[in-house]
């Protein structure tokens, strides 16, 4: 993966006081590190481990770069891991993250631990999940500027509302609406997530095997792992 730049990867760190093994946490699509803050804080007093909860490139806040693989957001978490001196960690990833989680196991089977992959499989994702008319719906949202956070999160909802017809769904959205500059924008970088979209639906092939523990968690009627 030496052909891939990585990118640096915004995170946050929450400190045991035991030695054991880091726990990473790595969110699904649209999401951020902010996702597993509770859950986080509370795995920290429960077992004393660090954990560490990151940003995927063009999510949250991290740096935005035109292209999107997992192999090339595997090379940003190595990188991460590197910078931070963390050898070995058990690895937690949702969705998108889950396929992060599976595509790091498999490249760098030294760095993980313990892997659990949550509500994905490795395996295509079905474009009926709606990704693409999400993603077509917020790039045409227009927000006026110079006014409340709370109007103009009303303002995207209320144009959100006639193509994502999710309550849960238009909010999770809505977490990625910031004021940057005066104005109202999306933290995610839209144009290169629709244009890798292909690539984030799929799974790279591999002829190996990761032998570590290894736990699936998913939902009974979720469209993620059928």
């Amino acid at each position: 993966m030496g052909y891939i730049r990585a990118v640096p990867l915004s995170y946050d760190v929450f400190d045991g006081t035991g030695t054991e093994t880091p726990l990473v946490f790595l969110h699904g699509l649209f999401g951020s590190k902010s996702n597993f803050q509770s859950i986080a804080k509370a795995l920290v007093q429960r077992t004393g481990r660090k954990v560490l909860t990151v940003d995927a490139r063009n999510h949250g806040n991290s740096t935005h770069t035109p292209f999107m693989s997992y192999e090339a957001m595997t090379n940003d978490l190595m990188n991460l891991m590197s910078q931070l001196h963390v050898g070995k960690c058990l690895l937690i990833g949702h969705s998108m993250g889950g396929k992060l989680a599976m595509t790091s196991a498999l490249l760098q089977p030294g760095l993980v631990e313990r892997l659990v992959v949550v509500d994905i499989s490795p395996s295509q994702t079905t474009m009926h999940t709606g990704f693409p008319s999400y993603i077509t719906a917020m790039k045409a949202v227009k927000v006026d500027s110079g006014i409340p956070r709370s109007t103009a999160r009303k303002q995207a909802e209320d144009q959100l509302r006639p193509f994502v017809k999710e309550l849960t769904v238009r909010q999770f959205l809505l977490t990625n609406l910031i004021e940057q500059d005066g104005h109202y924008t999306w933290r995610v970088n839209l144009d290169a997530i629709i244009k890798h979209l292909d690539n984030i639906m799929s799974f790279p092939d591999f002829d190996t095997s990761y032998l570590g523990p290894t736990l699936f968690l998913g939902g009974g009627n979720s469209p993620y792992i059928r």
